[in-house]
């Protein structure tokens, strides 16, 4: 069987998350090591965002996060792909090195690319709408739609500013809601 070739570069966190990009994908990788990421790191994401691309690919964790937000900081229109915690979880451990093959290709070829002058479509009405905001399960809510948007989790201000970043339409936001 053959492999999909991913053009984009993935940012990972550690050498783990690259055996397991390679058990499902051919891609080049390049690994942050984690939230103290080096200063010689820096110049290889740039030259592969500003050559072919990157994907963020980071484990979803609060250290994956910080570290996503890092490289963000940095590249804002970078791809980011989003696995969600249930298929990254493995004897308590959580981290992309534990996702299936599958799911791993999965989250990648729903990679969103980030735009920051992209005109805001979502309000703070249509989460509240949507019950993602202002109900006691509004949590689980999110982090259930995040996953069905593949955009990941967020609390309420970070959840509005990823559908807004990514193109997310409001059929598919409305789509995805009804399955919750």
């Amino acid at each position: 069987m053959t492999k999909n070739k991913i053009k984009e570069v993935i940012v990972v966190e550690g050498r783990d998350d690259t055996a397991a990009i390679n058990r499902a994908v051919e891609a080049v990788t390049i690994e942050t090591h984690g939230f103290g990421m080096p200063e010689h790191i820096w110049p290889a994401i740039e030259k592969a965002y500003k050559s072919q691309g990157i994907i963020v690919f980071t484990d979803p964790d609060y250290a994956g996060e910080k570290i996503r937000k890092k490289v963000m900081a940095r590249f804002p229109e970078a791809k980011q792909a989003f696995l969600p915690k249930g298929k990254a979880l493995k004897k308590g451990n959580i981290g992309v090195e534990n996702a299936r093959p599958e799911d791993i290709i999965d989250a990648l070829s729903k990679a969103h690319c980030t735009s920051k002058d992209k005109e805001a479509v979502f309000t703070e009405e249509d989460l509240f709408r949507a019950g993602l905001i202002g109900e006691a399960d509004s949590k689980e809510r999110r982090e259930k739609l995040g996953n069905l948007l593949a955009i990941g989790y967020g609390n309420g201000k970070t959840f509005l500013k990823k559908l807004n970043s990514f193109d997310i339409t409001k059929e598919e936001f409305y789509d995805k809601v009804k399955e919750l």
